[in-house]
């Protein structure tokens, strides 16, 4: 699972075969078949492994409730260009988000790895909602429709970092936390938004 999920965000859904996933895996070909069907259904296995063991625990923590709302954002939104600059980094690539990458490439092949794709959009977009409703109530932004400004927000962080991707360019993100809070009309930044980052990796997205 994780060759899969490498060799697809390093490359392309499409471009990767079952004999790549094998040779990176160090497995031969007869123990993919023994644990999956298909190149799609470990795709969706890796996907969701990926949310349970990677994703989650770190959203849990840069979204935790403990945090004032417009500080959860800020961290999470800085570690997100720490996390493409270190990557660029140590491999000359900007790989920007495996999710929306894989879900926008296959999202009219692939039926069960599309579903898949938009399963763990729409559970990220939770957390988003959750602190634009916390912000409202703590006064830090106006009164909106939160569902409207979640919509609005990721795809302001969606489209910046593939943006990065199609550029091969970090610091296209660098700006994302000031456009974030003036997208959500954020009345004064949170005093402290940077110490406030949890102890755990930067996200990708």
């Amino acid at each position: 699972m994780d060759a899969a999920l490498d060799l697809m965000w390093e490359e392309s859904y499409g471009a990767v075969t079952i004999d790549d996933i094998c040779t990176r895996a160090d497995v031969k070909k007869g123990s993919f078949y023994y644990f999956f069907s298909s190149k799609a259904e470990l795709a969706v296995a890796a996907l969701e492994r990926m949310w349970e063991q990677d994703w989650k625990p770190r959203l849990d923590a840069y979204f935790s409730s403990s945090i004032e709302p417009i500080a959860r954002l800020t961290a999470y939104l800085e570690g997100i260009y720490q996390s493409q600059a270190e990557m660029k980094a140590k491999s000359g690539k900007v790989l920007g988000c495996p999710v929306c990458s894989v879900g926008s490439e296959v999202s009219t092949q692939e039926i069960d790895v599309s579903a898949k794709t938009r399963e763990i959009f729409a559970r990220k977009r939770r957390y988003y909602e959750s602190t634009i409703r916390d912000a409202i109530a703590s006064g830090a932004i106006e009164p909106c429709d939160a569902a409207q400004k979640t919509l609005a927000l990721v795809g302001l962080i969606e489209g910046i970092v593939s943006q990065a991707r199609m550029m091969n360019d970090p610091e296209v993100i660098r700006e994302l936390p000031a456009m974030a809070l003036g997208l959500l009309g954020v009345k004064t930044i949170a005093a402290g938004a940077n110490s406030a980052r949890p102890a755990v990796a930067s996200p990708t997205t």
